[in-house]
């Protein structure tokens, strides 16, 4: 079983920054992809941002130049900077990991999600 857990939500002013944090846990193997996802009221979820490491990392057009997704050295944790916030980033933000994880009686591929956190933007 591997579990993610975000914080760092919150309420922020247009032009402020925000920082959110997924740690990743459990009997992980690898992870191949970890990325951020959001969805608004009324909207559907859309990808904000996925990093491969060592091999790409894509944002969506709306938060390029802001946003910057990051993981630690333990690579257990995703971070997501989120500079010059907006109000239509307000929103209910998750992070999802894939990989390999030890099920005790083998590799299995796995596909997590985290509980979601808010963020806010308002003046």
């Amino acid at each position: 079983q591997v579990q993610l857990v975000e914080s760092g939500g919150g309420l922020v002013q247009p032009g402020g920054s925000l920082r959110l944090s997924c740690v990743v846990s459990g009997s992980i193997v690898s992870i191949n992809t970890m990325g951020w996802y959001r969805q608004a009221p009324g909207k559907q979820r859309e990808l904000v941002a996925r990093i491969i490491p060592g091999i790409s990392i894509n944002y969506a057009d709306s938060v390029k130049g802001r946003f910057t997704i990051s993981r630690d050295t333990g690579r257990n944790t995703v971070y997501l900077q989120m500079n010059s916030l907006k109000p239509e980033d307000t929103a209910v933000y998750w992070c999802n990991a894939d990989g390999l994880y030890d099920s005790g009686s083998g590799y299995k591929p796995f596909s997590s999600w985290g509980q979601g956190t808010q963020v806010t933007v308002s003046s």
